[in-house]
């Protein structure tokens, strides 16, 4: 570890500081709704609706294509950790390249391979997460089946409906911190060039989710319909 300056680790632990942050303020901070919280609102209106419908093949149809974006994502984690684990092979070569550049610091191989783990880290686990959303995006088709037809008891299809729902925001909140990993990769890529970029990358990542979130055009269109 000595191949790493205090700037190293500072930057690391602000990267790490500024997830967990971000994390918290999105899903569990009270006060202005994020968007993904608003979402989570008309996760439980739709399954309100699929209680009072007859025919619920709309509700399936949208369950798999859920699923369907979940698995796309959990097979990009995977070719991406594979590709992360194939620079490790050519270390020699990239230590070259980046010792040219004009704003590059001097990387060993050890350094090297410690930034090539902690990147591989990362994709590892958007994999779990995205995976883990994919079986529970599954057990909410099944909670979608299992929910009594039209003419039940009003109280058993209200429970069972709201089953559902809770396990659709729960399947929706894991996609969301795998979709987050993705991000801050991202912002993670800074540190192979240095700790300075690392801290730029981090504060721009965490710029444009934070707009995305309680800025953006998509959370004003759910607000402005909400007010009508």
């Amino acid at each position: 570890m000595n191949d790493f300056s205090l700037l190293d680790f500072a930057a690391v632990a602000a990267f790490l500081v500024a997830w967990i942050a971000y994390s918290t303020a999105v899903e569990r901070v009270r006060g202005r709704s994020s968007l993904n919280r608003m979402m989570n609102r008309y996760r439980h209106a739709w399954t309100d609706q699929l209680a009072v419908r007859d025919n619920r093949v709309v509700d399936t149809t949208i369950n798999a294509s859920l699923q369907n974006g979940t698995a796309f994502f959990a097979s990009t984690s995977l070719i991406a950790l594979g590709s992360v684990l194939t620079l490790t092979r050519s270390a020699d070569d990239v230590l070259t390249l980046f010792s040219t550049l004009p704003f590059g610091m001097q990387t060993t191989r050890v350094t090297w391979e410690i930034k090539v783990a902690g990147l591989a880290l990362i994709f590892v686990y958007a994999f779990f997460k995205f995976a883990w959303a994919y079986r529970l995006f599954n057990y909410g088709a099944i909670l979608i089946g299992a929910v009594p037809p039209r003419g039940s008891d009003p109280e058993e299809i209200l429970r069972a409906s709201r089953r559902a729902a809770a396990m659709n925001v729960v399947a929706g909140g894991h996609f969301n911190r795998g979709q987050r990993a993705f991000f801050f990769a991202l912002a993670y890529l800074g540190w192979f060039v240095s700790a300075y970029v690392l801290f730029a990358t981090t504060a721009a990542v965490m710029y444009v989710m934070w707009q995305r979130q309680f800025a953006s055009d998509a959370r004003r269109a759910l607000q402005e319909t909400d007010d009508v």
